[in-house]
């Protein structure tokens, strides 16, 4: 069980464009519920937590229709996230939000890898990033994301930095000059 929590926790960790999950989270205690469960910890096979799964640990709260996860020798080596849309969402440790969906998200433990497919959606305050597809390597923070067509399109939002700042000054009106006038005495 605590492979498990481990494998679910990094995931969580790593998908939210190179920003760090709240830290304190993986000291929490996790909770993880469903209408059913099958399988075994031990050895090798596949657990299976299926109808509204829900997953919690700290500021980390996962939710999906289906969680399949992959034991190899008793030890957790994938993690699938499916449903119309599995949903994640965790604070990070700048006290903003990320939220994350798709229709699947795959964690490849051992590798490190996670892959988001279908009509994915990654926001946190660094952005946004979308599409059908985006391989995500928690290692390296390398991301590729795409397809071919007009359904791989993805789609990145990158807020300007200074989102508070002040908008720029109107220009100043030109100086009233008085021009000294016949008769006069400037």
């Amino acid at each position: 069980m605590k492979i498990f929590s481990a494998a679910v926790l990094a995931l969580c960790l790593a998908v939210p464009l190179a920003v760090q999950a709240k830290s304190t989270d993986r000291n929490q205690e996790m909770t993880i519920e469903s209408d059913a469960q099958s399988g075994s910890f031990l050895g090798d096979g596949v657990i299976t937590l299926s109808r509204n799964v829900v997953i919690t640990q700290g500021t980390l709260d996962i939710h999906a229709a289906q969680a399949d996860v992959h034991m190899k020798d008793g030890e957790a080596v994938r993690a699938v996230f499916t449903g119309k849309q599995a949903t994640m969402k965790q604070q990070l440790d700048d006290g903003s939000m990320m939220n994350a969906r798709a229709d699947k998200i795959d964690y490849d433990i051992k590798g490190e890898i996670i892959t988001l497919t279908g009509n994915y959606e990654v926001v946190s305050a660094q952005g946004t990033n979308s599409g059908q597809r985006m391989v995500y390597n928690t290692r390296t923070g390398e991301m590729n994301s795409g397809g071919g067509g007009e359904a791989g399109r993805v789609r990145t939002v990158i807020p300007p930095r200074n989102k508070g700042a002040a908008p720029a000054a109107k220009p100043a009106a030109p100086a009233k000059t008085t021009v000294p006038t016949a008769g006069s005495k400037k």
